[in-house]
């Protein structure tokens, strides 16, 4: 993604009237640009995308273009959710966020992907996120086999002015702010994270002491074809067959919930009276162990923030089909209907009912540490899609990435949790999202 030849200074936030003001008349913009390309004849050359920018005439579209569509209890059509889309560093057409109810027609797309970026500080500079980038150049940089990524597992948080650490315990002082802008392709419906460990994520920051940088790569979350057992950490599960089978070992791990998390914390606190721990059993946690490293492996950016879920819609059951077990059926069992997050759910309720509590709405990121390590420049470096071999010129299949003339190497900046007090549900969403 773009980014400035120096760090960008923050300024004062605005007043609150100004980000509603601003917040209303981005969302108009935003969907007058979007009903325009809904409506379109189809001339490519005036077509609008949701970010206002034109479509190139005879422009191409990513594969992760055009592979949602309507299904179940969602009222959009295809059209008016493909017209929410941004042309990439590449020229070519990507999907993007979009909320999860059309503004101009009231239709639901049952899905949402997070936060609205464009309230982000960070917006103005770095712009839409185009979902699929680094997917998309997987295969010309060389890599061998291919990575695509269903729509709906697209997730954005940020928060804007956010107070890090320098230190730890009792060493720590608070002298740096920063504003962070995040995204992960995080499923939480399907099979697909026990065996696949390349996700995309695309992480912007900007601190006040000049650590910044952006970056957009698949970045390989713990083992490929192994998942860790989310309520006990040491616990790793063989779940099927790595795909793509050379995926690289990446560090970090995909903690996610097994059938002995939901015994343990759900049934039997149930059965013996107790209160059923939901947020307990549940709760995902992707801990990504984020690399920029130029040719010859020196390390130019590390970050590792945790993307976590309290209330996904699968558990690793391997005596279930596809290893998938549903929290929505333990709200039928007898000693728990109606209780916890269970309560008001009635027997019809189904995985992928907008009813159900069970749909990937509740997240939260902790930020972790970032380092910079780039104090000689320069600022724009190119790495493949795995975030390697980076290089001041571009190659084959290479990604744009911006890094700040900067070196806190020593210093551990790291930050709290985001986004813990916020809810993604809204009117139709539901399993898949």
């Amino acid at each position: 993604m773009s980014g400035p030849t120096q760090p960008l200074a923050l300024a004062a936030p605005p007043s609150r009237g100004a980000r509603l003001f601003r917040w209303a008349l981005g969302l108009v913009v935003f969907a007058v640009a979007v009903w325009l390309s809904a409506c379109s004849d189809g001339d490519t050359g005036t077509t609008p995308t949701a970010d206002g920018l034109p479509v190139p005439s005879g422009a191409l579209f990513a594969q992760a273009h055009g592979i949602w569509e309507p299904s179940g209890t969602d009222t959009c059509s295809q059209a008016i959710h493909d017209a929410y889309s941004t042309v990439g560093p590449d020229g070519v057409v990507y999907p993007t966020w979009h909320p999860p109810v059309d503004p101009i027609t009231g239709c639901t797309f049952g899905h949402e992907h997070g936060r609205d970026p464009r309230e982000s500080d960070l917006y103005a500079e770095v712009g839409a996120i185009p979902f699929g980038y680094a997917n998309e150049h997987l295969m010309e940089s060389g890599f061998g086999a291919e990575r695509h990524e269903d729509h709906v597992g697209h997730k954005i948080e940020w928060e804007n002015d956010v107070e890090m650490r320098l230190g730890d315990g009792a060493s720590a002082v608070f002298s740096v702010t920063c504003d962070i802008l995040a995204k992960l392709h995080q499923g939480t419906h399907s099979p697909d994270a026990y065996t696949n460990n390349l996700h995309e994520v695309v992480y912007h920051i900007r601190c006040t002491d000049g650590t910044g940088f952006s970056a957009t790569l698949l970045t390989p979350i713990g083992r490929a074809g192994e998942l860790v057992v989310a309520c006990d950490r040491g616990d790793r599960v063989s779940a099927g067959t790595a795909n793509p089978s050379i995926s690289p070992d990446g560090g970090g791990k995909r903690a996610i919930p097994a059938m002995g998390c939901v015994e343990s914390r759900v049934l039997q606190e149930a059965a013996s009276g107790g209160r059923p721990r939901f947020d307990s059993a549940l709760r995902e946690s992707w801990e990504i162990n984020g690399r920029l490293r130029a040719e010859g492996g020196r390390t130019l950016v590390s970050f590792n923030p945790y993307f976590q879920v309290f209330n996904p819609s699968r558990y690793f059951d391997p005596n279930q089909a596809r290893a998938i077990g549903r929290p929505i059926d333990l709200c039928h069992r007898p000693e728990i209907a109606g209780r916890d997050r269970c309560e008001g759910v009635g027997a019809d309720v189904t995985w992928d009912d907008p009813r159900s509590p069970f749909d990937g709405t509740r997240r939260f990121v902790d930020i972790n540490a970032n380092n910079v390590r780039n104090a000689d420049g320069p600022t724009i470096w190119y790495t493949d899609p795995l975030g390697l071999n980076g290089s001041p010129f571009p190659f084959p299949g290479s990604i744009r990435q911006w890094i700040a003339v900067h070196d806190n190497e020593g210093v551990d900046l790291h930050g709290p949790q985001i986004g813990k007090d916020r809810d993604y549900d809204a009117e139709g969403v539901r399993a898949p999202n």
